[in-house]
């Protein structure tokens, strides 16, 4: 495993490498800000925690301790919230285009 400037590891046995921390990893809020714009109720909560939970579990297999992980998650989710209301000040016209791969 790989070690980043803080001593924290960066990567896994299998040679897959995670990007840290988890606010870091504008891939993954851009796509879940989409998700999360996209869906709504139950359908949206069930996505959110399924991620949340992914994440985590990635985080625990690095051995990082419950709270770090904690702190990580609670990052990510206001990454990806402010993703959300990034999207919301673009004009539609914009996000759509954007949304649609153009």
């Amino acid at each position: 495993m790989a070690t980043d400037l803080d001593g924290r590891t960066t990567g896994s046995k299998s040679g897959e490498l995670f990007a840290f921390p988890l606010a870091a990893r504008t891939g993954d809020i851009d796509r879940c800000a989409r998700e999360l714009d996209r869906v709504h109720g139950d359908a949206a909560v069930h996505y959110w925690k399924t991620e949340c939970r992914k994440l985590a579990a990635q985080l625990s297999a690095l051995g990082l301790a419950d709270e770090e992980i904690r702190r990580e998650i609670i990052g990510f989710q206001a990454e990806v919230q402010a993703a959300m209301a990034q999207r919301y000040r673009q004009p539609s016209v914009e996000r759509n285009r954007s949304d649609s791969g153009a």
